[in-house]
């Protein structure tokens, strides 16, 4: 798929804009497991992801045509590359805190109610039409989430604050699936990723400072944890998806993302002994299947 800006969508692109969408999901999906293997905190951990991946962005802007460049560098462009960046960093300190003070099933099944938040906002900002068959996908995908991890999922007094975390999380992740499918109309993929992501990493870096004072790895095993998850779920992951969501609709984009616990759980299951039970398998099939009638509803 094109890394270019899209005025005009052609068929090609448009063809490959779902395997490239999934693709990205099923990186990011390994996002969880880096966090726990990680031997920083998740705030720096988030830093980490992001920071190492800028060297690569900005080579890829420096290889683009320049004219490319400047036809970004304007305030209607920069501004939703700017903002996306906020709400990355946001989402990302959000999650992570959220999972040190809630359970992991809570703090996985709340952010996943993004896609709610992008297709009502996609509607209210932009006018996005919303079709009965859409809905119905995103109705299913959702039920296989709170079947995949309801057993764990609980509400609690103590886990308040966590589990408001978890939620805000779905909100700044929405505004940024919002922002970056709107930066994509006009600017490429690694200069969203490049500029985005140097307006994450600035405010991840000062959050992880002030509340977990160790920020870089200190050994050879910690690096290569660091180095793999910025390459598998940064630079290609969210590049990925970046890339796609200017050929798909915002809330369809969203609602694809909801791959990742079902990656997450898979890949539990094979690297920690974490076995699905039957009724898990089923809501992953749900989720799978719900993606793929709101792919039919998007189509038509």
């Amino acid at each position: 798929m094109s890394d270019a800006p899209v005025p005009h969508e052609s068929q090609k692109e448009a063809t490959w804009a779902m395997p490239t969408l999934v693709l990205g999901a099923l990186a990011i999906g390994f996002s969880p497991i880096f966090v726990r293997l990680s031997e920083v905190g998740p705030i720096a951990t988030a830093f980490n992801r992001v920071v190492l991946a800028l060297p690569f962005f900005y080579f890829m802007v420096w290889l683009q045509p320049k004219e490319t460049t400047r036809a970004a560098c304007t305030r209607a462009v920069l501004m939703p590359v700017l903002i996306g960046g906020v709400f990355f960093a946001t989402d990302l300190s959000f999650w992570h805190w959220s999972i040190k003070l809630t359970s992991v099933a809570n703090a996985t099944v709340l952010p996943n109610f993004a896609p709610v938040v992008v297709v009502i906002a996609a509607w209210l900002l932009y006018g996005e039409k919303v079709s009965r068959g859409f809905v119905a996908g995103l109705t299913v995908a959702m039920a296989g989430i709170a079947v995949l991890l309801g057993n764990s999922f609980t509400l609690s007094a103590a886990h308040f604050v966590g589990d408001l975390l978890g939620l805000s999380t779905s909100l700044f992740y929405g505004g940024y699936i919002l922002a970056i499918a709107r930066a994509r109309r006009a600017a490429s993929t690694t200069f969203i990723m490049a500029v985005g992501g140097t307006v994450s990493a600035i405010i991840l870096w000062v959050v992880a400072a002030a509340v977990e004072g160790q920020v870089w790895p200190q050994t050879a095993h910690g690096w290569m944890i660091a180095l793999l998850q910025s390459a598998t779920v940064q630079a290609g992951g969210q590049a990925l998806i970046a890339a796609s969501l200017a050929h798909v609709p915002a809330g369809f984009g969203a609602t694809v993302l909801l791959l990742q616990p079902v990656v997450a759980a898979l890949v539990a299951w094979l690297m920690f002994n974490e076995p699905l039970s039957a009724w898990q398998a089923l809501g992953a099939v749900a989720i799978l299947g719900g993606v793929e009638i709101a792919r039919r509803a998007s189509a038509k």
